[in-house]
């Protein structure tokens, strides 16, 4: 018999951003020495936005502090332009309006400087995934934004809108749920004994449904329609 093949899926594009050269050729350098492919690298806001429509990343490992153009107003670009780009802010800076705003501008993830290199390697490995990488004590405070805006009075008129809301099937619903509740794919593929790949075609399926465009979104999604809470 012949043994089957499989399918070898192609290394994750990195694009990394930082006006440190340092530590942007040493952050580069580990990604590549991991089996990523580094497509790019860029040192500020506008070489940044231009290389990154050029390149076509997979994931952004992004800089907040950068010159010329800063963080956030770079990821608005850049997932404006090619939404299927997933931005992992990788910053010094822990406050909490700065990772709101990063979330609220298209981020996916958001890890502080003083990760150890291991833990940078598996959260661009989850950001490529789909999977929201926080480094531990920020995933409460954007869930706790995101249920804060979700109690805020909405449009005035949610029937009209419900109405024209597209319709998700039984296990579509079901995944969107368990997203909700925090869970990564992996666990979200074992939940419901099903493929880690099953699990994020129907994510994508329904991002398309909902015209979202990331998993971040989508948990926002789920939480004002208290599916979170099921």
């Amino acid at each position: 018999m012949t043994e089957p093949t499989t399918e070898r899926q192609p290394p994750v594009k990195v694009m990394v951003v930082d006006d440190h050269p340092m530590w942007r050729d040493a952050v580069a350098r580990d990604l590549a020495e991991s089996g990523f492919d580094v497509v790019a690298t860029a040192g500020d806001g506008d070489q940044a936005v231009r290389r990154a429509r050029a390149v076509g990343p997979d994931v952004l490992v992004l800089d907040l502090n950068l010159p010329g153009k800063p963080g956030v107003q770079v990821c608005k670009e850049v997932v404006a332009a090619n939404p299927a780009v997933r931005v992992l802010v990788l910053s010094a800076s822990g406050e909490h309006a700065d990772v709101l705003e990063a979330v609220k501008s298209g981020a996916t993830g958001y890890l502080l400087k003083s990760a150890s290199t291991g833990e940078l390697l598996d959260a661009v490995r989850r950001t490529a995934a789909g999977d929201p990488v926080f480094t531990p004590g920020l995933a409460g405070l954007v869930l706790g934004e995101y249920r804060r805006l979700a109690s805020e009075p909405g449009p005035a008129t949610p029937d009209a809108e419900e109405s024209r809301a597209p319709r998700l099937t039984d296990r579509e619903t079901e995944v969107l749920r368990l997203v909700a509740k925090g869970l990564s794919y992996k666990q979200i593929a074992e939940r419901l004994v099903i493929s880690h790949r099953t699990v994020q075609n129907h994510v994508q399926n329904t991002l398309g449904k909902l015209q979202l465009h990331n998993r971040v979104e989508l948990v926002r999604y789920a939480i004002e329609r208290g599916l979170d809470d099921e």
